[in-house]
């Protein structure tokens, strides 16, 4: 089965392929979306839903796990992330592609047993899951191979890949 992991922003949207056949982990591929300040609002979104269709077209995942807003520190930075988290999910749902939620802290839960575990506890714990010490650089892409992994922990998965 493969996973589409995301995580949404207006000035990088991170994204990975996760392979997961009901007990290993592959990544096969990994990379961000990234949209200029200097561009309108629409014209950023554009971007991300064609490049969005683009990845879907090209890795035809079976499943979407994607971050999920629940709180925001920024009031500047909310809207666009949701905005941004819009066109994403219409491409979704445009290609038929069931789509999992996860908070920040329900992914670090998951994946270190602490909701408030920090980037580092996390990266190194991906780092574990795919059995590799080297890992994309930017934190977005990683925070989505991290969402990806997430479900792969779920029940739902064990439903997809009938390891159950």
């Amino acid at each position: 089965m493969k996973i589409l992991g995301i995580d949404p922003g207006m000035a990088i949207v991170g994204y990975s392929i996760v392979d997961f056949d009901g007990k290993n982990l592959q990544l096969l591929h990994s990379g961000s979306i990234q949209t200029s300040k200097d561009q309108r609002e629409s014209a950023r979104l554009l971007e991300i839903f064609n490049d969005i269709t683009c990845i879907v077209e090209k890795y035809q995942p079976d499943i979407c796990a994607i971050e999920k807003l629940f709180f925001f520190r920024n009031r500047t930075t909310v809207m666009p992330v949701a905005h941004s988290r819009g066109v994403i999910l219409t491409v979704l749902e445009q290609h038929n592609i069931p789509i999992y939620e996860y908070t920040p802290m329900e992914v670090k839960q998951i994946l270190t047993g602490f909701g408030r575990a920090s980037k580092k506890e996390v990266e190194q714990m991906v780092k574990i899951s795919l059995n590799t010490d080297k890992l994309p650089k930017l934190d977005d892409t990683i925070d989505s191979i991290a969402i990806a992994i997430s479900f792969t922990r779920s029940p739902e998965a064990m439903d997809f890949t009938g390891k159950r």
